[in-house]
């Protein structure tokens, strides 16, 4: 079996083919995904989500605010409040963009900051976003004592170097359907090189999704592509990709009960 460790059910387009949030779900359960991790953006955007997803006993949710939603309201009050629910399993998803948006540099560490303190004095696991901010990232993680409440680097791009030292502070490696691109010769050296107990399988969906579906609405379905390709890279078979990276993630986001 296994998980989609990083996925955006609130923001997948529905009406195309007929087909709903509720059908795509089945789908991917009929391929064997056994859970789904919802991950927040916007405060605002977080009682809708919940709500959206409270009747799957097998989605769980994230709550943070996206460093690239800088315009949005941030509350770190709210965030708090919002944060508690026990519906929520981690914080985030957080972090650092200077790709799409280095002049929010200022914003987004303060919040990434504030982030960190949530997670450790919550204890729950961080879902980090990182873009061209590698060292800044560290850097944050380390001066926060992130690795008391671990996370994950999720839709990883960035080095072998960086993902090491990640590693070397709690923290798992998420791969998506970027690693399936033509143009991701890198990441796929970088897959090799990680071990398989410290990577997470994931779609991002509605974006990113993997070949074969490239221009198509990424869905939770697809993690199966991705870890096809992934185990392939690594070696293994896709058996035993799935039962090593779903428990990482059930040992990661320790509160998920585990259904399946």
């Amino acid at each position: 079996m296994l998980v989609d460790s990083h996925c955006h059910l609130d923001k997948l387009k529905t009406g195309e083919n007929g087909e709903t949030v509720s059908d795509m779900l089945q789908a991917a359960r009929e391929r064997q995904i056994e859970h789904f991790l919802c991950v927040c953006v916007t405060l605002d955007d977080f009682p809708n989500m919940l709500q959206s997803v409270q009747a799957h006993s097998d989605v769980s949710v994230s709550c943070g605010v996206h460093p690239l939603y800088h315009e949005q309201d941030y509350d770190f009050a709210k965030l708090k409040s919002l944060a508690q629910d026990p519906h929520v399993v981690a914080i985030g998803e957080t972090g650092l963009d200077y790709f799409y948006s280095a002049e929010t540099k200022d914003w987004q560490q303060k919040s990434f900051i504030q982030h960190c303190q949530l997670a450790h004095e919550l204890e729950k696991p961080l879902i980090i976003h990182t873009r061209d901010a590698r060292q800044d990232t560290l850097d944050i993680l380390r001066a926060e004592n992130a690795q008391k409440a671990g996370g994950v680097l999720h839709c990883f791009t960035e080095s072998l170097e960086m993902a090491k030292a990640a590693i070397d502070l709690n923290f798992y490696i998420s791969i998506s359907g970027i690693v399936t691109f033509g143009n991701a010769a890198e990441l796929r050296d970088v897959v090799r090189a990680l071990p398989i107990e410290r990577l997470l399988v994931e779609t991002d969906s509605p974006w990113l999704a993997p070949k074969p579906y490239r221009g198509k609405q990424n869905q939770p379905a697809y993690v199966r592509e991705v870890a096809q390709f992934v185990a392939d890279l690594k070696g293994v078979s896709l058996n035993q990709l799935a039962e090593t990276t779903t428990e990482n993630f059930y040992r990661l986001f320790s509160g998920i009960k585990r259904t399946a």
